[in-house]
C-alpha cells in the first residue's frame, strides 16, 4: 500500500466530507535523498466537521496523531490545508 493510501486510510477517522492526499515528491526531485526515492512530500486537503472547532495548531496536531509516529517518520514534508 502506498504512503498516500496509508495516510488516506488513517484520516478516515475524522469522517471527512472532502479528503485529498497529494504526493508532491516529484516536485522536489534533487531537494533531498528522500525526494529521489519518492513518497516523501505530501499535501493534505481535508474538510471534516471534527476539525472545524479546533485552532490551526490543534488541527495539525490531531492530523499528525491520526497518521501516527511510524508513518510521520517516513514523510519528509507534510503540508496541511483544512477547509472551513
Amino acid at each position: 500500500m502506498s504512503v498516500a493510501d496509508q495516510i488516506t486510510q488513517k484520516l478516515q477517522s475524522f469522517t471527512p466530507d472532502h479528503l485529498e492526499v497529494i504526493d508532491e515528491s516529484a516536485h522536489h526531485a534533487g531537494h533531498s535523498h528522500e525526494a529521489r526515492r519518492g513518497e516523501s512530500h505530501f499535501r493534505i486537503k481535508i474538510k471534516a466537521a471534527a476539525l472545524a472547532p479546533m485552532s490551526r495548531l490543534a488541527r495539525h496536531r490531531a492530523i499528525h496523531e491520526a497518521i501516527g509516529p511510524d508513518l510521520i517518520a517516513r514523510i519528509h514534508a507534510l503540508a496541511i490545508e483544512v477547509e472551513a
